[in-house]
């Protein structure tokens, strides 16, 4: 067997996707030799991971990485799934990134004499890469999580995860089963509602947040209040918020709230967290009506946050009506029979957990996620980009990525100087309150 051939260079970068690009455009533009190995194609992810009508749950203008920002004609819309692939695909050309497709890593390890070794399967056989500095940027999303029981439910019901959902047209006819209110399982239900499926939707303790409120929408309002460049550990909780679930929300037609009461008043059936199930019996912990009133909690306690902010400064913006529960559960139910309810197809969207199975560096906790600070490890030259809360609440969305960018390749070539990115606050203050028509902002 031939040995594979050993490449020499100073910096690689695991991962194509946003943060991976970010990362080879400072090195690119501070003439760092270096190499991006990326296991499918540049960006993949956006393409093969989301439903047909998926859309971003934060405003265009966001959507920006070193070098490049959205310039198109609504910064304050949402791009859809195929936007946001168009516009990341046109990322790589202005700058020309040392890019491998087809070339998966399958080992990382350190060397004896210093540095690392990275083992990769390319398309031409296996690769050996030697680098001073290796920037992991694979994000933290790697294995969708199923419950270990699920393959004790009957199996005619069949079984998904959100990652692997496209449309409704894909499921067998009858009722749907989402598991997880989160931000994927949240826009899955309605999807499916929309298509006019019987959903059940079994919630956990997500969150949501007003679309809109008082003439803009709450993101860009949360932007200009700092909340996307406070770093972690000043966060109230501190590294603690890194575990939270994301607030659930929807950029659908032009954006809007996601009201779940609203949906089980037009038949959506709701339960608490989902608790265990064999054959087609399935069990609730008695929860819906906390975790309804636990969202509708964190909704208005935004709401107020952002009350505040434009009474402090003295900001001129439209009213906006308090939000007013449309429904209320009888009961909290805590069982299910799938096949008594009609319900063929169970979707999981309850997450992912992370896999570096391939790192072999002491550099994780008990968990299985890598310990850092902003990114950078105890281990001189092993670093983490793309993770949801590496530093603020936007560096695993375009948002943050920029200055988490910069940062970590400013370590890894000794760059001396201020930070170039600019604030997420300074974007939004930019971005008049008068931009979304009043009438639109009192459905906040």
């Amino acid at each position: 067997m031939t040995e594979p051939t050993t490449h020499r260079t100073e910096v690689v970068v695991v991962g194509g996707g946003q943060a991976g690009l970010a990362t080879s455009w400072h090195l690119v533009r501070d003439g760092v030799d270096h190499v991006v190995l990326e296991a499918h194609t540049l960006g993949h992810e956006w393409a093969d991971t989301r439903w047909d009508n998926f859309t971003l749950v934060t405003p265009n203008w966001h959507c920006r990485l070193p070098g490049y920002e959205y310039d198109g004609p609504d910064p304050d819309g949402f791009m859809t799934r195929d936007e946001v692939v168009a516009w990341l695909a046109g990322y790589a050309p202005t700058f020309g990134p040392p890019v491998r497709e087809h070339t998966r890593v399958t080992s990382l390890t350190e060397r004896a004499e210093g540095g690392f070794r990275i083992e990769a399967t390319g398309p031409d056989g296996p690769e050996v890469w030697e680098a001073g500095s290796v920037v992991v940027a694979t994000g933290g999303y790697h294995v969708p999580i199923v419950p270990s029981w699920a393959p004790a439910l009957d199996p005619s019901i069949t079984q998904l995860h959100s990652a692997d959902y496209r449309n409704a047209a894909q499921l067998p006819e009858g009722g749907v089963l989402v598991v997880g209110s989160g931000q994927s399982g949240a826009q899955i239900a309605e999807d499916l509602h929309l298509e006019g499926r019987t959903v059940h939707l079994a919630l956990g303790d997500a969150p949501r947040v007003a679309r809109f409120h008082r003439g803009r929408d709450c993101m860009t309002w949360l932007a200009e209040m700092g909340l996307y460049d406070t770093g972690v550990a000043q966060y109230p909780g501190g590294l603690a918020a890194r575990e939270k679930t994301n607030h659930y929300v929807t950029g659908r037609d032009g954006g809007r709230d996601i009201d779940l009461r609203a949906f089980a008043a037009e038949g959506m059936r709701l339960y608490g967290m989902l608790e265990g199930g064999a054959g087609t019996e399935l069990t609730f912990l008695p929860t819906l009506t906390a975790a309804l009133d636990g969202a509708d909690d964190v909704y208005r306690s935004i709401c107020r946050d952002i009350d505040r902010y434009i009474d402090a400064h003295g900001i001129e913006a439209p009213p906006a009506a308090p939000y007013t529960a449309v429904w209320e559960p009888d009961t909290d139910p805590t069982s299910l029979d799938l096949a008594a309810a009609g319900i063929s197809t169970v979707v999981w969207a309850i997450g992912y957990r992370p896999d570096y199975r391939w790192v072999g560096a002491g550099v994780f906790d008990g968990t299985g996620r890598p310990t850092h600070s902003r990114g950078v490890t105890a281990l001189p030259g092993l670093y983490f980009l793309g993770l949801p809360w590496l530093h603020t609440w936007g560096s695993g969305r375009f948002l943050g990525i920029a200055a988490d960018a910069e940062h970590v390749t400013g370590v890894v070539t000794g760059r001396k100087g201020g930070a170039r990115t600019e604030p997420a606050a300074d974007l939004a203050r930019r971005r008049s309150p008068g931009e979304i028509a009043s009438d639109v902002a009192l459905a906040g």
